[in-house]
């Protein structure tokens, strides 16, 4: 019988030292906090019941949440993770305060649902990356824009280029616009003359509008009054409330199509989308939140495709890595092309759905519009049009 040789201790702590060696590294988690706000008016319950267009239906932690549940499989094939907080502030003071206290408690990415000024606040109080969910103004694409903040949401100037090119192909160049009275409406304008004048469309009028209980100013929200004297192929609302926007179609003088606000709207998403599996992705949100999926839960929905695509780049981070993983992120957002940040102004480039609420009737951009890059950038403010002072 063979006398067995006793192992010695020293060699099995050596053999142990060498498989913790070869072993890999415990992955990083990557923790993203999202700031929204305490009191949300645009969810207070008779708005969503009345389910305005183009605006939010229900909290944008739903569409974060799914993304990064349908991501687990490929995030523990990488030996990553994505840890989701949400955070509400009541003032501009207590977003810049949340934002520091994520940053402090190791958050690597900021999430936004607020107003501009909120936003930027939250941007200039750390030096972490942060998502924009919600606010489409085109200030925080140029003039206001920061190195570290990416917008997945389209900008006001990406929605109207998209009408723009969508009137241009059905030949409806003659346009009425008709304005609201809040500085967001004058501002909104603004930014729709400015697609008007790009794509060779001609303005006819300009009218103000005005929703009032006053029996003196009742005419002002007469929508036979507003479209007389005029001819025009189509008629342009800018109504950021939509409760003026939503009762035009069909009360025009002329029999002509309203755009804008009203009628027919440049939106991200639409839940009666049907191609590039995007009938897919509506099923399953609307499954876990027993709601349609709005253009707003496809920005945050996109915005968690993000922080897991970083993660899964940079599987043990820091948060060096991940910034920069943001940054050059290339994403599916089920739109039938891939979608990333241009360079000069933090956007998401990615294609326009035209929609009348019942269905979607167009995409932008629109058959024959060239570009001699990427036909993405004629949505939005180019390279050569920047505004943006931070480099990126």
């Amino acid at each position: 019988m063979r006398k067995r040789t006793p192992v010695s201790w020293l060699a099995l702590a050596s053999l142990a030292a060498v498989l913790i060696d070869a072993a890999p590294a415990a992955a990083a988690v990557l923790k993203a906090t999202l700031i929204t706000p305490a009191d949300d008016a645009r969810l207070e319950r008779s708005r969503v019941e009345r389910a305005y267009l183009g605006h939010p239906g229900g909290p944008l932690a739903e569409g974060l949440e799914l993304a990064v549940d349908e991501a687990r499989f490929e995030l523990e094939a990488a030996g990553a993770e994505v840890a989701l907080a949400s955070v509400p502030a009541a003032s501009v003071d207590a977003a810049r305060a949340a934002a520091v206290a994520a940053e402090k408690n190791g958050a690597a990415v900021l999430l936004t649902d607020l107003p501009a000024e909120w936003t930027l606040a939250v941007a200039d109080a750390v030096k972490l990356p942060v998502l924009n969910l919600s606010d489409a103004s085109d200030r925080l694409r140029q003039q206001d824009c920061r190195a570290r903040l990416f917008h997945l949401i389209p900008s006001e100037r990406m929605r109207s280029d998209a009408l723009a090119q969508t009137l241009v192909s059905r030949k409806w160049s003659k346009l009425l616009l008709l304005v609201g009275g809040s500085p967001q409406d004058a501002s909104r304008a603004a930014t729709a003359q400015a697609s008007i004048k790009r794509y060779g469309l001609q303005l006819v009028g300009s009218k103000p509008f005005k929703l009032s209980a006053d029996p003196r100013e009742r005419d002002l929200a007469n929508p036979l009054l507003l479209t007389a004297g005029s001819s025009y192929d189509a008629v342009w609302v800018v109504d950021s409330d939509g409760e003026f926007a939503r009762t035009l179609p069909y009360r025009t003088v002329l029999p002509r199509p309203v755009v804008g606000d009203g009628g027919l709207l440049a939106l991200a998403w639409h839940a009666q989308f049907e191609r590039y599996g995007a009938p897919q992705v509506a099923r399953r949100f609307a499954k876990a939140t027993k709601r349609p999926m709005t253009a707003h839960d496809w920005a945050a929905w996109m915005a968690g495709k993000t922080l897991t695509a970083a993660a899964i780049a940079a599987p043990k981070g820091p948060n060096a890595a991940w910034a920069q993983a943001v940054a050059k992120s290339s994403l599916d957002g089920s739109k039938g092309t891939g979608l990333s940040f241009r360079a000069w102004d933090g956007q998401l480039r990615q294609p326009m759905l035209l929609s009348d609420g019942q269905g979607v009737i167009a995409q932008a951009p629109a058959d024959g519009v060239l570009h001699p890059r990427n036909v993405l950038d004629t949505l939005g403010a180019d390279a050569p049009e920047k505004l943006c002072p931070s480099a990126r």
